[in-house]
């Protein structure tokens, strides 16, 4: 008699439990829909503040800021996309330091500058992958020109091979430039001086960046 009423009361709870399992079910799918169409609203909204903002920023751009008696070091102003950097800082009315591997490139930017009438320049042979070499010119930069408020570091190098056919050698050397000398740059006693809250502006391959923080 027990047993038959035990039996019972499990069907029952089976029951109970078989028909909450459906609804809760459909809650659970009611409530999914409801969130994506919520994160999808979110979405748009968003797109659409991002389309005004870009529009009124192309209506009413922001003023450039002024790099007038700045300090500009440019690494690898020797040639090519750097010494056109170092040109155009100056002739916005910066001090730029030029800093590149080839001593004779950098003395000819150098000579270009001054040739604008008035712009200030100086040039330093380094190899920027080399941290003792960096931490010894870094100092005498200081010494010489002044601390640095902007860094362009633009120095690197593009082997133009087949990834396959280059040397252990060459890319330990590619990633020594192209990656390291960017830390190897950074870090010297250059911005010691610099207030936290006025910090230096750092241009690189990777884009323009504040860099009190960087990680």
């Amino acid at each position: 008699m027990v047993d038959a009423t035990s039996g019972a009361n499990n069907h029952a709870n089976q029951r109970q439990n078989g028909s909450a399992r459906p609804s809760d079910g459909a809650a659970g799918q009611v409530l999914a829909v409801l969130v994506l169409v919520l994160e999808t609203l979110w979405l748009q909204v968003r797109i659409w503040a991002e389309v005004v903002r870009g529009v009124y920023l192309t209506l009413v751009p922001p003023a450039e800021k002024s790099v007038a008696g700045e300090v500009v070091l440019v690494t690898g102003a020797g040639h090519g996309i750097g010494r056109e950097i170092a040109l155009r800082y100056a002739a916005l009315g910066s001090t730029v330091v030029c800093m590149d591997i080839n001593e004779k490139g950098a003395a000819e930017t150098v000579l270009e500058i001054k040739a604008l009438g008035g712009a200030k320049a100086a040039s330093y042979k380094c190899d920027v992958s080399n941290r003792d070499e960096v931490l010894a010119v870094a100092k005498t930069i200081t010494q010489e020109v002044g601390p640095v408020t902007v860094l362009v570091n633009n120095a690197g190098i593009m082997p133009t091979k087949p990834f396959l056919e280059h040397s252990a050698e060459e890319m330990k050397r590619i990633f020594d430039i192209n990656m390291l000398a960017h830390f190897w740059v950074r870090f010297p006693s250059l911005f010691t001086i610099i207030p936290l809250w006025n910090g230096p502006v750092e241009a690189s391959s990777r884009g323009l960046l504040n860099s009190q923080k960087i990680v």
